[in-house]
């Protein structure tokens, strides 16, 4: 049985195996080759088609991978009696808007094209070039230098450029303090599994990243929440909470903090870090927008030193959020604990991914893809802030550098579940927004929400919420 004439030059870069793979299935499709059949031997295929027994080797043990050939190794290779379906793009439902939306559904791609509540560049902002090389790179290094576990504390050149690019901020550390982890949010989980335990009590931000109050809530920590200010946090209201249930913590974003884009001036650092002194207060600085920032701002780290500062970022934001690469700096004897703890929660971290954030950090095209980045946000920030302006919106704060905006329109939108259900019934109409609701501990409703002003130019969002003011209509309803 001849099913197909092999080209040794293919004009598409098909490779043989590709082509015996692509033949057979095709005949799977068109019902030459019917369940339970058996296919020639691979010496036999080899022959009737001038290939090598390599290459149908390995087409055989593709499709078997595939699901689309049953081996019975010695025997024979028959097509599947139960051919595996071939994945097919679900149907997007709406999902019900509740406490873990922004940690579930928020992420899930529905095809919807204005995410204007979510947390990360737009696919085409990324670096392409610098991505694409670094997985050529990464493709030329030998399976055995990768095929371990790797080093507790990870891949151990990254951990020596972040200690590089640190000291450039003025922060004396080395690689042997660093830990990677797999994202800034597992490093925020494991620095609270470690220096924390339940029913200890902690200061955070408000409104504060959503995630971290989850983490802590899911360990059990007593939160409190400390006003931002637009120069760091409100110094009476955290040295009463430290007074009144003895802090253990203060959970912290330096610049352009999420979700008020807001960053901490000098004085507002200085405070904070007296107070810690005061209170022996633990400080746990989440930085992981800093490269967006299209000036100096003042790093606690450094002020500080790891003695009082726990200092967590990563390349969600700077590289790509899908590496998954995150990592925190802290003084030497917290880090062996929380390395135990990371490796006692899912072992050593991906050094696949780690070697590919290195690779794209090395390479000369970061330096002007960031900048490039920071200048599309001063433009995006510039556009949506004048769409607020127009729309009668309150801005807490203009930035003008990072990704996100807080803002709520002027007008109450009367709707009965507050910033939650506006947020279901955008839903409705293929809008994502994050209610404001979510950044509080107390779940408090003033009519915030979080923008995304890479996604937030769109005429339809600002159509979305003039219909909303109107009291048109529910979609769904109609």
């Amino acid at each position: 049985m001849i099913l197909f004439t092999p080209r040794r030059r293919s004009p598409d870069g098909q490779t043989l195996v590709d082509q015996t793979v692509a033949a057979i299935d095709q005949a799977i499709r068109d019902r030459i080759l019917r369940p339970g059949m058996a296919l020639p031997s691979i010496r036999q295929f080899a022959r009737d088609h001038r290939l090598s027994t390599f290459t149908v080797m390995a087409a055989y043990n593709r499709l078997t991978a595939q699901g689309r050939l049953q081996s019975r190794p010695g025997i024979d290779y028959r097509i599947a009696r139960q051919l595996l379906a071939r994945p097919q793009t679900a149907a997007w439902t709406i999902p019900p808007v509740g406490p873990s939306w922004l940690l579930s559904d928020v992420f899930a791609d529905h095809s919807i094209s204005i995410k204007a509540g979510c947390g990360w560049l737009p696919p085409d902002w990324h670096n392409e070039t610098g991505l694409q090389h670094a997985l050529r790179q990464l493709a030329r290094v030998p399976v055995g230098q990768m095929a371990s576990y790797g080093h507790p504390l990870g891949y151990h050149p990254l951990r020596e450029h972040i200690a590089r690019h640190l000291n450039g901020y003025g922060l004396e550390a080395d690689a042997g303090q660093v830990l990677l982890t797999h994202g800034a949010t597992q490093a925020l989980d494991i620095v609270i599994r470690t220096a924390l335990k339940p029913g200890d009590h902690v200061a955070v931000e408000i409104p504060c990243y959503a995630n971290l109050l989850q983490l802590l809530a899911m360990n059990g920590i007593v939160t409190h929440g400390v006003p931002r200010t637009p120069d760091g946090l409100h110094e009476e209201t955290l040295d009463t909470l430290a007074r009144t249930h003895a802090l253990r913590a203060v959970f912290v974003t330096t610049v352009l903090q999420n979700p008020t884009g807001a960053s901490f001036s000098m004085a507002g650092a200085f405070r904070l870090l007296q107070q810690a002194e005061r209170h022996n207060l633990l400080v746990v600085e989440d930085d992981v927008s800093r490269e967006l920032l299209q000036e100096p701002a003042p790093l606690l780290t450094a002020l500080a030193s790891t003695r009082r500062v726990v200092y967590i970022s990563g390349f969600a934001k700077s590289v790509m959020p899908s590496l998954r690469v995150g990592y925190l700096l802290c003084e030497p004897d917290l880090l062996q604990r929380c390395a135990r703890t990371k490796m006692s929660l899912g072992l050593t971290s991906a050094e696949i991914m780690e070697r590919t954030a290195y690779q794209v950090l090395r390479d000369g095209r970061q330096g002007v893809y960031l900048r490039n980045v920071r200048e599309r946000l001063g433009a995006a920030h510039d556009l949506v802030c004048q769409k607020m302006h127009d729309a009668d919106f309150d801005i807490a704060h203009e930035p003008g550098a990072g990704l996100f905006l807080w803002a709520r329109p002027r007008t109450a939108i009367d709707h009965p579940e507050g910033t939650i259900g506006l947020a279901a019934q955008a839903l409705k109409v293929g809008i994502w927004l994050a209610p404001g609701a979510y950044f509080y501990p107390d779940r408090r409703d003033e009519g915030w929400l979080r923008f995304n002003v890479a996604y937030s130019a769109s005429p339809a969002l600002w159509k979305f919420f003039r219909d909303a003011a109107r009291g048109q209509p529910d979609p769904a309803s109609k």
